[in-house]
């Protein structure tokens, strides 16, 4: 089970020592949008879409390990990441994340589509503390900046090319 609760509709819980952050956003209406956000959603295309890569399985699997990067510019950063949580049920789909020593950030992340009505909705959750490697730990305000502008991108990948 994941720290971010994916199957509960309320997120209530979360541990000391993490900055606790969600957001829902409407995307959308009606089924076949529904179907699209969900297949992308399953296939790491909230990532890819995003800026990252994700080198593993191409549909987000519990317990797999797959290796996302951070592209930036001519750059990339390593992010290893373990599939914690999944979520397929007819009126919410989403996965969990928690990552793996040198990752630049400690922590888990989440996203849930779910639907009310004919509305289309993404919920992002996500826990952060500083990292267990010396050199992102020390970067960790800068960090924090960055990841305000990647879930910004987050917020509008699933309507590219929807």
């Amino acid at each position: 089970m994941s720290l971010t609760q994916i199957h509960q509709e309320q997120w209530t819980a979360h541990p000391t020592g993490y900055r606790r952050w969600e957001r829902r956003i409407c995307l959308g209406t009606s089924d076949a949008f529904w179907e699209r956000c969900t297949e992308a959603l399953l296939h790491w295309e909230i990532k890819t879409r995003s800026g990252f890569s994700v080198v593993g399985n191409p549909r987000v699997v519990q317990g797999a390990k797959p290796q996302l990067r951070a592209i930036i510019g001519p750059w990339s950063i390593e992010e290893p990441i373990e599939v914690v949580d999944v979520l397929e049920s007819y009126s919410r789909v989403g996965f969990a994340y928690a990552t793996r020593s040198g990752h630049p950030v400690s922590g888990e992340e989440a996203f849930i589509l779910f639907r009310e009505g004919d509305e289309v909705f993404l919920e992002i959750r996500s826990l952060t503390a500083a990292s267990d490697h010396r050199g992102f730990r020390a970067m960790f305000p800068l960090l924090l900046v960055a990841q305000f502008f990647t879930r910004r991108r987050y917020a509008t990948a699933l309507l590219k090319d929807v």
